[in-house]
């Protein structure tokens, strides 16, 4: 479905991502883990257009989309819940989960799939006409999550969904990513809490310093003796 092929990335004189390439299957769950600074972020901000590939190449369905623009990316199906949440604060969760589906057309649908937003967050229905920036973390990443899924998307880019949970939460919000891949969302996601992430991905890739230095199931991932002691508090 999505494919990166020799992805490299600078910012200025940085050689932010070198030779990435890396699939993602339709109706799976994949997650990107490493360090901070490893590249991460820029490898989902780069498929969804927001930064610039130097070289290399994307492809959605066997097309090459690398140098079509963000918007365009949306409309083939690519949709982002961004790093720290990035709602905007002075506007109603409606008004925040509507920008999502910004772009669509089919007003009946964006109707029924913002009713099925607040069936899987009843929260989020409950605060509709509340300025999101007076919600809780939690809530604030319930309201990303869906303003993304509002845009109907067939891939899902996840970044640090948990970043300032509790872990009660975290739990909940994995819980959450689940359920939106069961329903036949794609997801692609990037997580520091390497443990939860591994629990849930089908496949995982480990970057490091811009390359990719491991891939495998989550499973073989998660009982890596290398894996561990990176990552997963191991001895």
């Amino acid at each position: 479905m999505l494919e990166i092929k020799k992805l490299n990335v600078y910012y200025g004189v940085i050689h932010a991502l070198k030779d990435v390439s890396l699939t993602v299957d339709e109706g799976e769950i994949v997650t990107l883990i490493g360090a901070n600074g490893a590249g991460k972020t820029t490898t989902l901000r780069t498929i969804s257009g927001l930064n610039k590939a130097t070289s290399g190449e994307i492809l959605l369905d066997g097309e090459p989309i690398t140098h079509i623009s963000a918007p365009q990316r949306v409309k083939l199906g690519i949709s982002q819940s961004p790093e720290g949440r990035r709602i905007f604060p002075e506007m109603t969760v409606l008004e925040n989960l509507e920008l999502g589906a910004f772009l669509r057309k089919d007003k009946n649908n964006i109707k029924k799939d913002l009713e099925a937003v607040y069936e899987r967050f009843p929260i989020l229905s409950d605060r509709k006409k509340q300025t999101a920036g007076t919600l809780s973390g939690g809530e604030q990443q319930m309201l990303a999550i869906s303003r993304a899924l509002m845009a109907k998307p067939r891939i899902l880019l996840l970044d640090e969904p948990s970043m300032g949970l509790a872990p009660l939460l975290v739990r909940e919000i994995f819980d959450i990513i689940k359920d939106i891949n069961n329903a036949g969302t794609t997801i692609l996601l990037v997580e520091q809490n390497a443990s939860m992430a591994l629990s849930i991905a089908h496949r995982a890739y480990v970057l490091e310093t811009g390359s990719i230095v491991m891939s495998g199931t989550g499973e073989e991932l998660a009982k890596s003796n290398e894996i561990q002691k990176a990552y997963l508090g191991g001895e």
